[in-house]
């Protein structure tokens, strides 16, 4: 199978999942694993959770990782998106900072394909510019982590135990990342050995894009409905 046909697959799939993103909520089953005080497993557990079915997050990571071939070019951009999500979070939380999550998810949907866009090289021949790459990722990093931080409210946390257990989600987001960000790179190992990725890297990111615009759209549905 090509990638540009396993991608058009998970495409599709992402078709039927964006009824769950115009939810907006944190699931019944998560929930009742939420009492009072500090649980520092149950939050670490839920953060991985949630990055690791967070797709428009791995959809991003895909992008950014998609042209970088050594580990520390990837270690330096996957830091940048960390410290960028994790600042945010942390303060959406500590601070009670409850942004619109159609808004914030149809931005997080934008990056996907911002990151698409510049992975074609869309900018420097449209705008004759190429942006910085690094200060884009940390900079989405930002609004990705006001994400998690506006869904970690969802679930009404008692004061008690607030900041490790704040702490406790961050380190299984990055858990999450780290678990999701490694099925990424072995898929991409394989992939760029083969004759086809050369071939099939500019409509992979046309796909990748296309995830993107329907991520956005269907945020900006739910937001002029809601």
């Amino acid at each position: 199978m090509t990638a540009p046909r396993w991608l058009l697959i998970l495409l599709l799939l992402a078709v039927p999942m964006a009824g769950d993103l115009l939810a907006h909520g944190v699931s019944a089953s998560d929930h009742d694993l939420i009492t009072q005080g500090r649980q520092l497993a149950v939050f670490i557990y839920l953060g991985a959770k949630h990055m690791v079915t967070g797709y428009d997050h791995l959809l991003f990571l895909f992008g950014v990782i998609f042209f970088l071939y050594r580990l520390r070019e990837v270690a330096t951009y996957v830091t940048l998106f960390a410290v960028g999500h994790s600042v945010t979070l942390l303060y959406a939380v500590i601070s009670g900072t409850h942004v619109n999550p159609y808004l914030i998810d149809a931005i997080i949907g934008f990056s996907v394909v911002y990151k698409a866009l510049d992975n074609i090289g869309a900018f420097t021949r449209v705008l004759s510019f190429q942006p910085d790459t690094r200060l884009a990722v940390l900079i989405f990093g930002f609004f990705h982590g006001l994400g998690l931080g506006t869904k970690l409210q969802d679930f009404s946390l008692s004061t008690d135990g607030l900041i490790p257990n704040i702490l406790a989600f961050n380190v299984g987001v990055e858990l999450g990342q780290l678990l999701g960000l490694s099925a990424i790179l072995i898929a991409m190992g394989f992939w760029r050995r083969s004759d086809g990725f050369a071939r099939h890297a500019y409509a992979a990111n046309v796909i990748v894009m296309t995830c993107g615009f329907i991520l956005v759209g269907y945020q900006l549905a739910g937001y002029a409905i809601e």
